[in-house]
């Protein structure tokens, strides 16, 4: 078997058969990395890329016409991954709701439920019905721990666009909502500068620490170039604080470039804190903000005027 005798579109593995797939042949595709799962109960190609429309093509497999794929499935179709790290070993339930009075879904690849939509709350793209990406922020915002709801909102406001005023306006249909409470607390928060997931956890633990909001994505001139992309900075102090992302600071290239941007900031000033994943689970977060708020403390200790002696 080659990638070629193979459907170019997502399929169901429930109707695997009728593209000459017997259970053998599509568990051997898959083992050898010719088809992958993209959700639960459907595959694609592997050399396929996962575009927007082939999410759709993949969800219409089991978003049934009366359901509307919402939360973090709508998330992904969106073009935002929020499904949590220990998930990837295996393909999460699509997650779907009907209006209320309708019948829930009870396939078992669905996790559905139902909820209160407005036609405005939903648009329907390629034939399967999708929770906007306002709503899909605003319910996320609501539905998942803290920090993983504000980089959803953080990512969903970057890639298209809704404002704080929209936010603000679609707040008050949540009224009594189970987490509208986090939602109404995040919402001002929402900033679509932030480029990662772990920058909008780095950016909330300084919130929630007292600190002022840094700044986003700063830009650090040389001879009037920019030069130096920051992720988070206090420019005035002169403190930067960089996300240790191990997809792109692995390589011995990437460890270098790093070393020589950091050494050019120190020469010239700068405090560099970096933060990495290991942080974020347990008590680390008390030793990056430790060190924040002493150069923030420093920056502005007052100003000592030394007299000379009569």
């Amino acid at each position: 078997m080659d990638l070629s005798e193979l459907p170019v579109v997502p399929i169901a593995t429930r109707c695997a058969a009728a593209h000459g797939l017997t259970p053998s042949r599509l568990r051997r595709a898959v083992r050898r990395g010719l088809l992958r799962p993209v959700l639960r109960g459907v595959v694609l190609r592997a050399d396929i890329p996962l575009t927007t429309s082939a999410k759709l093509a993949a969800a219409a497999w089991v978003v049934n016409e009366t359901s509307v794929a919402c939360d973090r499935t709508a998330a992904w179709i969106w073009g935002v991954d929020v499904h949590e790290f220990r998930e990837l070993d295996g393909i999460p339930p699509v997650e779907t709701c009907v209006l209320r009075g309708r019948r829930r879904s009870e396939r078992k690849e669905v996790r559905g439920g139902s909820r209160d939509l407005s036609p405005s709350d939903w648009l329907e793209v390629d034939g399967v019905k999708v929770t906007t990406p306002l709503r899909t922020a605003a319910d996320l915002g609501c539905a998942l721990p803290r920090r993983q709801a504000l980089a959803a909102m953080d990512a969903l406001m970057r890639a298209h666009g809704f404002s704080h005023r929209d936010l603000y306006d679609i707040l008050p249909r949540y009224f009594r909502r189970r987490g509208v409470v986090q939602l109404r607390e995040l919402a001002p928060l929402v900033d679509p500068r932030a480029e990662s997931q772990r920058e909008s956890w780095t950016r909330l633990e300084l919130l929630d620490h007292g600190l002022l909001a840094p700044e986003l994505q700063w830009w650090v001139y040389v001879d009037g170039v920019p030069t130096y992309r920051l992720d988070l900075a206090y420019p005035h102090a002169k403190v930067a604080i960089e996300y240790n992302g191990e997809e792109f600071h692995t390589s011995p290239e990437a460890r270098a470039r790093d070393e020589a941007r950091r050494r050019w900031l120190e020469a010239n000033g700068w405090t560099v804190i970096v933060v990495d994943r290991s942080d974020f689970a347990g008590i680390g977060d008390r030793r990056w903000i430790a060190e924040v708020s002493a150069a923030l403390s420093h920056a502005q200790r007052p100003v000592v005027r030394l007299y000379p002696r009569d």
